[in-house]
């Protein structure tokens, strides 16, 4: 399950208003792998630090050293098809996060995707296809 930053924060966080039904998507989906893009990475321990500091950005690296949460290296070209959703959604506005979400779902043929943000909504993958938001 491909897994923007808003699940990464809140499942960390118990203060985000989004922690119940990000915990309770993750108990339905247990069977999925959660992958994340560094972008998402990058942004979520940005986030976790000013709301909880190490120790919630702590619980985030434990995601990955047990193997809850394994990050997506950029694939040959994603970096460019990013900079192009960026350009295509400027007016949404797409951020890198995002636009590196957007990337790796069509590098991997991925059409669901673990999200608070809403914009997901409105993204379409270079096939032309919507993604299937959850929570």
């Amino acid at each position: 399950m491909l897994c923007d930053t808003g699940p990464l924060v809140a499942l960390c966080d118990t203060r985000d208003p989004h922690h119940r039904a990000c915990v309770a998507a993750v108990e339905t989906f247990k069977s999925y792998e959660l992958l994340t893009t560094w972008a998402c990475f990058t942004e979520a321990m940005h986030l976790l630090r000013s709301v909880g500091g190490w120790r919630a950005q702590d619980r985030l690296w434990r995601f990955v050293s047990d193997g809850l949460l394994r990050l997506h290296p950029p694939a040959i070209g994603e970096p460019e098809r990013m900079r192009a959703l960026m350009r295509n959604y400027a007016d949404t506005p797409m951020d890198l996060a995002d636009a590196s979400v957007v990337a790796a779902a069509e590098t991997l043929d991925q059409r669901r995707v673990f999200t608070t943000d809403r914009h997901f909504y409105v993204y379409r993958q270079r096939q032309g296809h919507a993604f299937e938001v959850v929570p």
